[in-house]
């Protein structure tokens, strides 16, 4: 399976890049989101991450642009790449409704970074093929793709989507089904025990990261990273772990909670841990 056809549901900062870099493979790309505004604000977000890519000799926007095309329902494809909210009831009724319409030997992916890949299959009637492809911020610089294997995912399926993240130009890991995977059962404490020691005035922000940056050679600072984030889907997946593995270790500190309450969600909303007004 070469998926020339793909649709992406989810506009927003991760659906976006993984359009980009699909389309960029010369693959067609629909771009599905119904939220008013969202396809319109995903397609400018594409264009201005590509129009900093080609001052440094990557493709021309415009033939990368021309293999997107903005969908407001579910379409024909080889294969969906969910990148939508990262609440499970959202993502089962988007695969409920994927199983129905789109051809039955398409493959369903959810770029989810935590949630169960077998429930999510369990809602459908190909579990062969449903798997996780959890792409990672921003699109497209990173190169890590984690593939992950529900129960009943069959070794074609986990074949032709580690093809698929190599001809994307990514290195693909595969993990297990757990929750938060590999990636995030290993970064979100750390982005917890950060939020901590600001909590307890052990340092402030700035020395936090700092001393994270410089000190483990991180590109970015566990806070500066949640920002990046987003502090409420930081907060999910934390309840996720917290639900699925039944450590307290890993319940979201009280701080990363009150900040999502008084909608300081990092970059997206111009306020996190960090001001980016």
């Amino acid at each position: 399976m070469t998926f020339e056809r793909v649709l992406v549901a989810g506009a927003g900062q991760m659906g976006a890049g993984i359009a980009q870099v699909v389309a960029t493979s010369g693959r067609q790309v629909k771009l599905l989101d119904p939220w008013p505004g969202a396809l319109e604000r995903g397609l400018e977000s594409i264009a201005a991450s590509l129009g900093k890519l080609a001052e440094k000799g990557g493709p021309e926007p415009g033939a990368v642009l021309a293999r997107i095309t903005p969908v407001h329902g579910l379409e024909p494809a080889e294969l969906l790449i969910e990148a939508i909210v990262e609440e499970r009831a959202a993502k089962e009724a988007l695969f409920r409704e994927a199983d129905e319409l789109l051809p039955e030997t398409a493959v369903l992916a959810s770029n989810t970074s935590s949630l169960s890949i077998t429930s999510l299959a369990a809602v459908t009637s190909r579990p062969g093929r449903v798997i996780g492809m959890h792409f990672f911020n921003p699109v497209p610089v990173l190169e890590l793709v984690e593939v992950i294997r529900g129960l009943q995912t069959s070794d074609e399926t986990a074949r032709s989507i580690v093809e698929l993240a190599l001809d994307l130009g990514k290195v693909p890991a595969e993990a297990r089904d757990f929750p938060g995977f590999v990636s995030n059962r290993i970064l979100m404490p750390f982005v917890n025990e950060a939020a901590y020691a600001l909590m307890e005035g052990v340092a402030d922000a700035e020395a936090i990261d700092m001393i994270a940056k410089l000190g483990f050679a991180h590109p970015l600072g566990p806070l500066a990273l949640a920002d990046l984030i987003g502090l409420d889907t930081c907060v999910a997946i934390m309840e996720v772990l917290h639900e699925g593995l039944g450590n307290p270790k890993y319940a979201p500190c009280p701080l990363l909670r009150q900040y999502v309450a008084a909608g300081r969600l990092g970059r997206k909303s111009g306020l996190g841990f960090f001001d980016y007004h």
